[in-house]
């Protein structure tokens, strides 16, 4: 008897330590897709697991997203205040969002944001500065529409805040426990952005926008990235990352155009193995993003590259391919 209840009192301080160990960052899928499927484009929440309010990792997808997310019950532990006056999904939009990061000012990664632009609150949009000024000069113009920004064309709304990030340097984030630093990544000749968020523990996560590899891009913004965070992969700080697989390995470097596929990445991730050792990045949790919706009758490209990343997978990370509507811990 004195044995089995020793064994339960292990069982649950084990339980309790994974616990422990694994609080980070709670996510929440918008959009999963790159391209043309409008309605569930690239748009992740996310948040410490300290803290109750969000911030939107690019915005392809945000009320469509939000209204999916909510019927598989992404919010189920979320209660609306009898004081409000919205849905949930408005309370999320209005009340729970505390900002927007985008990495690049691409449409499938801000029309979410442009669209829900009129019935959201006021927030600020985190992104460098040439990233700010894209969004004030191509959309928020008062001719592709209003200019709901701070800065910019014509009369400003002042709904939303313009925030430059500077390179490589910690911000807080407003209204939440954690902070971000940004990186520059090379898009086909374009600027995107690597984020990574610290909470209060300094715990990490790390949100890639669209990149090409180092190779194909004639650049080392990866190797910036990586080396950023060889030190939080060391110190088994590093939760999880999201970064995008776009295409199949039967795409032609010629073709990517600032994109990776399932051969790309597992190099690009070699790299940061390389900074630590062989099996540093043991069981890291790797969300796919991106992946093209394709118009042919052919399989399903995110079987192929699920498939090909499994087939590639010699660094032991744990590949996850999140849906529209999932919610994950990292």
């Amino acid at each position: 008897m004195f044995k089995n209840k020793l064994a339960v009192l292990f069982t649950c301080l084990s339980v309790f330590s994974f616990s422990a160990q694994s609080a980070g960052f709670d996510t929440v899928t918008l959009g999963s897709k790159g391209g043309i499927q409008d309605g569930n484009l690239t748009a992740f929440l996310i948040k410490s697991e300290e803290d109750s309010n969000f911030v939107m990792l690019d915005a392809g997808s945000v009320v469509n997203g939000l209204i999916v997310s909510e019927q598989k019950g992404a919010f189920k532990d979320i209660t609306v205040p009898d004081s409000s006056p919205y849905t949930k999904v408005g309370y999320l939009l209005k009340d729970k969002i505390k900002g927007y990061f985008i990495s690049h000012a691409h449409l499938d990664h801000v029309a979410g944001l442009i669209i829900s632009s009129p019935d959201d609150s006021k927030k600020p949009i985190y992104g460098l500065a040439a990233t700010n000024k894209d969004l004030m000069k191509n959309y928020f113009n008062w001719s592709a529409w209003p200019n709901f920004g701070n800065k910019g064309e014509g009369f400003k709304l002042n709904k939303y805040n313009y925030v430059d990030l500077q390179p490589g340097v910690w911000s807080p984030i407003a209204e939440t426990t954690m902070s971000v630093m940004s990186l520059p990544l090379s898009h086909s000749g374009g600027q995107s952005t690597v984020f990574i968020l610290k909470d209060n523990e300094g715990d990490v996560f790390a949100y890639f926008g669209d990149t090409g590899p180092d190779e194909v891009e004639k650049s080392s913004a990866m190797k910036t990235a990586w080396s950023a965070l060889a030190p939080l992969v060391k110190q088994g700080k590093l939760k999880g990352i999201i970064i995008e697989v776009s295409f199949t390995n039967e795409t032609p470097d010629k073709s990517l155009f600032g994109h990776l596929t399932p051969k790309w990445l597992v190099k690009e991730l070699s790299v940061l193995e390389g900074m630590n050792g062989k099996g540093s990045l043991k069981d890291l949790n790797v969300a796919i993003s991106h992946i093209k919706y394709s118009l042919k009758n052919s399989e399903d490209p995110k079987v192929i590259i699920k498939k090909q990343l499994a087939e590639a997978n010699n660094l032991g990370v744990n590949f996850i391919f999140p849906e529209q509507g999932d919610s994950l811990q990292f």
